[in-house]
């Protein structure tokens, strides 16, 4: 008997061990694993299914980066892929990429702005402009010895090869890669372009300016009371987003006959993914509230960002549905790669 009551004890001295180390292991175990989740998280979604699924692709960004802090003048998406200006260094995540998600090379830090072209990336500040052939090779060396005009905004190249540079005086633009330049359109201000089945359209001064001989000549083809935010290509036209102080409005236009005209889109119920409220400057100038509403096609579909989210139309904007909530407020920077549809978080901004 006194065997027995000895025994006891040691059984639950044995027990109290195991459970100790029992829970330091898994307090350890969940240390562990905390670990493995650090990163950064909601900087870039990936959808490959028209929307319906976003994976969160920010795996192998850097640690720090935070949500909305990468600029829409530093991201763009082509047949390649997506492309991440983050610092002094160049991202790149392929549309069949899985983990790691990125691939990334030295980007020369002093150039802010990346634009794509057909066998180069084009890199830019203010000031000038760079380029980087995409052969797999990190070299960057600098191009347009002959152009010295500053406060640069853009830069397209057309699909015959033609580079067109945006700049506060208006368009530039070379045909044999360089060599000489001519100033196409002293218009002022310009930005966004895209080309759609040999015309060209742009964004010049807020308002929306059309060419259909290969940049020579431009015309306007918006009225003045239409404040022109953003032109995108799409199957047989063109889509923009535009406002207007009178309606106190933005809204989406398309063209399907070259940019002549443009029609807007009732989004129905769903109208407030176009809507941005309008105020007065002290000087009286119309200005628009601090979101960008980006307008891309992936598919048959027209895909859209607001402050609550991502939305997709299946019939031409007429009617919209919500996919992706927004993150912490912010309105998602789409890009389309093929099928493919990135979204980055941004500030917005016009």
């Amino acid at each position: 008997m006194k065997r027995l009551f000895l025994f006891f004890p040691v059984i639950l001295l044995v027990l109290f061990l195991l459970n100790s180390f029992v829970l330091k292991e898994k307090e350890a175990g969940e240390k562990t694993t905390e670990g493995t989740k650090s990163g950064p998280v909601n900087i870039v979604f990936k959808s490959t299914d028209g929307g319906q699924i976003w994976q969160d692709i920010s795996k192998g960004l850097p640690e720090n980066l935070r949500v909305d802090s990468i600029r829409r003048n530093r991201i763009f998406a082509n047949d390649k892929g997506l492309f991440l200006r983050i610092g002094d260094e160049l991202y790149h995540s392929r549309p069949n990429a899985t983990t790691p998600f990125w691939t990334k090379e030295i980007f020369p830090g002093e150039h802010s702005s990346i634009d794509p072209g057909k066998p180069w990336i084009f890199a830019h500040h203010y000031w000038s402009v760079n380029l980087k052939k995409t052969n797999g090779t990190s070299v960057w060396s600098p191009i347009f010895e002959n152009f010295q005009e500053p406060r640069i905004r853009s830069v397209f190249e057309t699909a015959g090869g033609t580079i067109f540079i945006g700049t506060d005086r208006g368009l530039f633009k070379t045909a044999n890669s360089g060599k000489t330049w001519k100033h196409v359109h002293a218009g002022g201000l310009v930005g966004n372009l895209a080309e759609s089945n040999g015309v060209l359209v742009a964004i010049s001064m807020r308002r929306i300016i059309r060419s259909t001989d290969n940049g020579e000549n431009w015309a306007v083809v918006t009225s003045k009371s239409d404040v022109a935010w953003d032109v995108k290509q799409i199957k047989g036209g063109f889509a923009a987003i535009t406002s207007s102080s009178a309606s106190n409005t933005r809204r989406l236009r398309t063209s399907y006959d070259g940019g002549k005209t443009w029609q807007p889109i009732d989004a129905g119920p769903l109208d407030k993914a176009f809507i941005g409220s309008i105020w007065r400057t002290w000087n009286d100038r119309p200005r628009v509230q601090a979101f960008l509403t980006p307008i891309i096609q992936a598919g048959e579909n027209f895909f859209s960002a607001h402050p609550d989210g991502i939305f997709r139309s299946s019939d031409k904007g007429k009617t919209w549905e919500l996919l992706l909530p927004s993150v912490e407020n912010k309105v998602f920077n789409l890009f389309v790669s093929g099928n493919v549809i990135y979204a980055i978080p941004s500030k917005g901004g016009c």
